[in-house]
């Protein structure tokens, strides 16, 4: 039986190069599927690499109709993404997704997955209005439910990799902080998106019609600053004696950002964002049972009267754990 080809956008970036190496390198969804990396320069080393691992590498931009088209003709599967921090407009982010969509729908597309987050706006009733790399992604989704096509979400977690040597860095004494405008019991949806985003979205390919509808929350666990704080010492005993969280006034937050050239409303933004975390909850304090384990069905045994309901995983890869993201990150190298 040929192959099905899944289109995965945004192919050297974080998620998207996840998916292609996930996929490929698993011998069951790599007997089923074939890889189409889309990027906008085919020329690149990341772009060479995937295509080393067997993708079909091909450049278009979402600016671009035809160049879509031309990129998702063909595909059974899609899996696009887009990014805030090229464009910092969530209303060109909107776009964006929506002509990815359309394009999608127009292809015969049999499944798409929109990586997409919750509008902040609405899930905190306007208390919260200014998260827009979150708002524009929500309305994508909204957009695609009303579109008529078979389709997924994929709501990436709090990236790990915004920690070592961001929010959690040396103070240059040897001491230790972790620094966030959020308090110390919030709870956070880590998520390792390099090592893990291929992990759930190969997973909802492979169960597409399970999935079909859903949202599914990329992510390990929820986990406190107090926690990763504890974590942190437990790896590292003796660097952990002095290592402490601190709690950022929302002034002195945006003062920091503003020294990294970061316009106001992008500051206040991201303010906006971690009262999230506590407030409202990253996922709208949703639980990630589902997600980690998701393929319900219904076992009939012969040896009882009764059916029993069962919940095999839908992940057949644990996702990566705080210890274990830190244990390899090159900032934490020689700690003990």
């Amino acid at each position: 039986m040929a192959k099905q080809t899944i289109t995965v956008f945004g192919a050297t970036g974080k998620q998207g190069g996840s998916i292609v190496k996930s996929i490929l390198e698993d011998p069951k969804a790599s007997s089923q599927f074939q890889v189409r990396a889309v990027t906008r320069d085919a020329s690149k080393d990341s772009a060479k690499s995937l295509a080393s691992l067997g993708a079909e590498v091909v450049t278009a931009d979402f600016n671009d109709k035809d160049s879509l088209h031309a990129a998702i003709k063909g595909s059974w599967g899609v899996f696009s993404v887009t990014n805030f921090w090229e464009v910092f407009s969530a209303d060109a982010e909107e776009a964006q997704g929506k002509a990815v969509a359309d394009v999608s729908k127009a292809e015969g597309v049999k499944f798409l997955i929109w990586s997409s987050l919750f509008d902040v706006n609405k899930l905190s009733n306007g208390v919260l209005p200014g998260v827009y790399h979150f708002d524009g992604k929500a309305r994508v989704e909204e957009y695609i439910r009303g579109l008529g096509i078979p389709a997924a979400y994929f709501h990436a977690g709090f990236f790990m990799s915004n920690l070592p040597g961001q929010f959690f860095r040396d103070n240059g004494d040897g001491n230790w902080a972790l620094a966030l405008p959020a308090p110390a019991d919030a709870p956070i949806p880590f998520f390792d998106a390099e090592a893990d985003t291929g992990k759930f979205v190969k997973a909802m390919f492979l169960n597409h019609e399970k999935v079909s509808g859903k949202r599914i929350y990329g992510a390990t666990n929820y986990t406190t600053p107090t926690e990763i704080i504890d974590q942190f010492k437990e790896i590292f005993p003796n660097t952990g004696k002095k290592t402490v969280f601190a709690q950022l006034p929302a002034d002195v937050f945006k003062g920091i950002m503003a020294g990294t050239g970061a316009p106001e409303p992008i500051q206040e933004a991201m303010v906006q964002n971690f009262r999230l975390l506590k407030e409202f909850g990253y996922f709208g304090n949703d639980k990630l049972d589902y997600s980690l384990s998701v393929c319900t069905c219904t076992f009939v045994s012969p040896f009882i009267d009764h059916s029993l309901t069962m919940a095999p995983k839908l992940l057949t890869e644990e996702p990566t754990t705080w210890k274990e993201f830190a244990k390899r990150q090159p900032v934490f190298a020689g700690l003990n």
